[in-house]
């Protein structure tokens, strides 16, 4: 699968296969999906364990990459029912640039797109993305974040204190 390697300001530079980018460190947009649901709780999946970096390890609802000539906010949404079986109104929240090197000689260097939804229905994950899903507060993810960082996503370690900042401002508008 090809992704789209982009400049510092999400414009496209190209494309390159998706281990490639990842051997090379290159920035390339990406997208990562918070969904709540009516208690305010977030939805987190733990990574399969065939994944090839991070596997094992809690995160967002769903993260990936839009394919080249493919709408961001429509690949999000196809990919959170691929991976999560659930389809959600997605909105855009923010973005921000992250880079990440993995013990296996990779590195994620991504403009990501932050996206968030609601849903309480049925969750059908995908077991080849997915190992495990739960729901928890806000609250109690930043405390096991502070108690144990090592079961979480470099990514996620990083995008939840943005999401965080991002609703606290959202409630005070």
């Amino acid at each position: 699968m090809d992704v789209i390697l982009v400049d510092e300001h999400d414009v496209p530079v190209g494309r390159m296969e998706k281990i490639e980018v990842h051997r090379k460190a290159l920035l390339h947009r990406a997208f990562s999906i918070f969904i709540f649901n009516d208690k305010g709780e977030l939805l987190l999946q733990q990574r399969a364990a065939n994944k090839y970096h991070s596997a094992g390890l809690w995160t967002n609802t769903c993260c990936s990459h839009p394919q080249p000539g493919e709408d961001t906010l429509a690949s999000a949404n196809k990919r959170l029912y691929e991976e999560m079986g659930i389809h959600a109104p997605l909105e855009k929240a923010f973005d921000f640039i992250y880079r990440a090197a993995f013990d296996n000689g990779l590195t994620e260097h991504e403009y990501d797109h932050v996206f968030t939804g609601y849903y309480d229905g049925a969750i059908k994950p995908n077991a080849e993305e997915v190992s495990d899903y739960c729901f928890k507060s806000m609250n109690d993810i930043r405390e096991s974040m502070i108690s144990h960082p090592q079961k979480y996503t470099e990514w996620f370690r990083i995008a939840f204190p943005k999401l965080e900042a991002f609703m606290a401002a959202e409630k005070n508008n």
